[in-house]
């Protein structure tokens, strides 16, 4: 299993951006199989985890049209900065599943 770790200093976000995110994350889960994104915003401050089966997928959706136009806008306008990290998760242990 892999992670996609989006961080990012937060600019100038406009209704475009929730709708846009809304629709982005519908589109990881349903056509690109996502198996679980979660978002966090603290003050200017956004932090995205998604989960994937392999590399493939993630690269399929670095690749999605309508991802590819978020990504421009969120250089453009939407972030003063971001980073991205893909890992390989090695292990993963708790006491709940419904914690992730």
């Amino acid at each position: 299993m892999y992670a996609v770790i989006f961080k990012a200093v937060i600019g100038d976000l406009d209704a475009t951006y929730h709708e846009t995110a809304s629709q982005l994350r519908r589109r990881a889960m349903e056509l690109y199989d996502c198996i679980s994104f979660e978002s966090y915003t603290q003050g200017d401050r956004e932090i995205s985890i998604s989960y994937w089966r392999d590399e493939e997928q993630i690269v399929q959706w670095k690749n999605d049209q309508i991802h590819l136009k978020a990504q421009q806008m969120g250089r453009e306008k939407w972030y003063r900065s971001y980073q991205v990290q893909v890992v390989k998760l090695i292990k993963q242990y708790g006491e709940d599943d419904q914690v992730g």
